[in-house]
């Protein structure tokens, strides 16, 4: 288990000197925040640790499995047995947006709608599943049950389920990385564990154990179901642990995602370039999730491409980390912010270190939001377009009007000219809400109205 200092009132008032902004954090105010030391992609991708070809095998290994997804998932079909998602121009929205904050945006709203990805509905199918099948593809090559050239479709057979219930897999979550992971595992045939922290939604618990997923619960936050899972996991050899905070895997399986969109905005000739920037807002808990996604982006778009990091005001870790330089060395709750949100995906205390350092040259910013103005999106999307997410993925949707309205010198910096800006796509990610129960989704929806 990982050991993090606690910081005492003289550390933080320190902390609070060397950084003004967290006194901001601390109070809760929405804060954004431009990246001074954002570097250009060739410089800043080679502290990665990993390369374009570890992300095309990850895309590979992903096709490989496509008929394993036509067979057991037949939702998948439609697609060929890729876990993909649509995006679609947000327009009604957009206009709604414009009138709400006063301010035009000049370029085009988009939606990436993870939401809609089959199998788990969130970005969580993405990594979560991909890390599955990369070890349950390790597991049968070694023991000589399948080649790489098969037809994976032989997967989906009780031969395979018998096989891989010899072994069990384990992960710590607040609800969509433990629904993707159960899911999957499940239907391979592996036995699993899913260590749920005390936010994680009823609905999901409930879920994963239809499945035959072992659901176990803890009263405390994200971290303590994390280290739990990690630390039952080390007890048993057979047993594989989803390190949602150190896991390259889990990165790889949402790098794939930036190459895919390439793809995609390509068929909408939507262009991308120096001139045509674009800019993407992820939602941000731990940071496995945006931070495979914005890699993966950095690598089928270089320079011409923007991440921005969305947080809920009362989890604002990945900020917290980058900012100070101490990464997963301070906790949100150091400063005395708890970590409590509706937006269940993203109450996450501590960052992971391993994405932070990755990650912070290639991010353009960061921004806080309050719980209220999660709530007040969901329900404007589902009046404005008719689209329905949980409240987490609604953290991207103001940070449009955050780059727009900057006055940090962000643009300047950036040669980010009025004319470039007006050309611009801004694309929000969905994370999640596909699966969320209707009596839940009413819930959400009355809040928002």
């Amino acid at each position: 288990m990982h050991q993090h200092p606690s910081y005492s009132p003289a550390a933080v008032a320190d902390l609070c000197k060397r950084f003004p902004l967290l006194q901001r954090l601390m109070a809760l105010e929405p804060v954004t925040w431009f990246n001074p030391e954002r570097l250009p992609a060739d410089l800043a991708l080679p502290g990665v640790g990993l390369t374009a070809a570890d992300a095309d095998d990850a895309a590979a290994r992903l096709a490989r499995f496509a008929p394993f997804f036509c067979s057991a998932f037949p939702e998948t079909s439609a697609l060929g047995g890729l876990l993909e998602s649509p995006v679609q121009a947000i327009p009604r929205l957009q206009q709604a947006l414009e009138r709400h904050f006063g301010q035009a945006l000049g370029g085009r709203l988009l939606l990436k709608r993870d939401d809609a990805l089959p199998v788990s509905g969130s970005i969580k199918a993405r990594g979560g599943i991909y890390e599955v099948l990369q070890h349950a593809e390790k597991l049968a090559l070694k023991a000589g049950l399948l080649h790489l050239d098969d037809d994976y479709a032989r997967l989906d057979s009780d031969a395979f389920r018998d096989f891989f219930g010899r072994y069990s897999i384990a992960v710590g979550s607040t609800g969509n990385l433990g629904l993707s992971i159960g899911i999957i595992s499940a239907r391979l045939g592996f036995r699993v564990s899913v260590h749920m922290s005390a936010d994680a939604r009823e609905w999901k618990k409930r879920l994963l154990r239809e499945h035959g997923v072992k659901v176990v619960e803890y009263d405390s936050d994200y971290s303590v179901a994390v280290a739990q899972g990690r630390a039952e996991a080390e007890q048993d050899p057979l047993c594989h642990f989803v390190d949602d905070e150190n896991s390259v895997q889990l990165f790889l399986g949402y790098a794939v995602a930036g190459l895919r969109l390439k793809a995609q905005l390509e068929q909408q000739q939507i262009k991308v370039d120096r001139d045509h920037p674009l800019f993407v807002y992820l939602p941000c808990g731990v940071g496995g999730g945006p931070g495979g996604v914005a890699f993966g982006l950095k690598l089928a778009f270089g320079d011409a491409v923007h991440c921005v990091f969305a947080e809920p005001t009362h989890s604002p870790c990945m900020l917290l980390g980058v900012h100070t330089g101490l990464h997963d060395a301070i906790s949100v709750q150091d400063l005395g912010i708890d970590n409590i949100t509706a937006a269940d995906g993203l109450a996450v205390g501590r960052a992971s270190g391993f994405v932070g350092r990755a990650m912070a040259p290639m991010l353009d910013g960061f921004y806080t939001l309050p719980d209220q103005d999660l709530l007040f999106l969901l329900g404007l999307l589902a009046r404005e377009e008719a689209i329905r997410l949980e409240p987490s993925a609604l953290a991207g949707m103001p940070g449009p009007w955050r780059v727009v309205g900057e006055t940090q010198g962000y643009h300047q910096r950036l040669g980010l000219s009025p004319e470039r800006l007006a050309r611009a796509h801004h694309l929000v990610w969905a994370t999640g809400g596909g699966m969320v129960p209707e009596e839940e989704m009413a819930h959400y929806l009355a809040a928002g109205a």
